[in-house]
């Protein structure tokens, strides 16, 4: 499994796992292409693994781009999560 995803309220969100390769962006792009066409949502959204990808990543997010276009669905990109890192804990004196 390359994409997780989750549908809610009519949004298809999805996650690159990791940045794709030559050899898993086909079938990334068909994992995608099975849930945009089993769930039909009214909006797609993909979150990038990093925030540099690769060519092989970008390939697979272009298809899924031109396949949303075709059905008529918005698509956004965003770029990896970025978790702050929790503040110290105070010492007790």
């Amino acid at each position: 499994m390359l994409i997780s995803h989750a549908f809610e309220d009519g949004v298809l969100h999805l996650s690159f796992l990791r940045d794709l390769d030559v050899t898993s962006r086909a079938a990334a792009f068909l994992e995608t292409e099975a849930l945009l066409l089993s769930h039909r949502p009214r909006l797609v959204r993909v979150q990038l693994p990093t925030a540099d990808p690769s060519p092989a990543s970008l390939s697979a997010l272009s298809r899924a781009r031109r396949l949303c276009e075709h059905l008529g669905i918005p698509l956004t990109v965003v770029g990896p999560v970025r978790v702050a890192p929790a503040p110290p804990h105070p010492t007790a004196a």
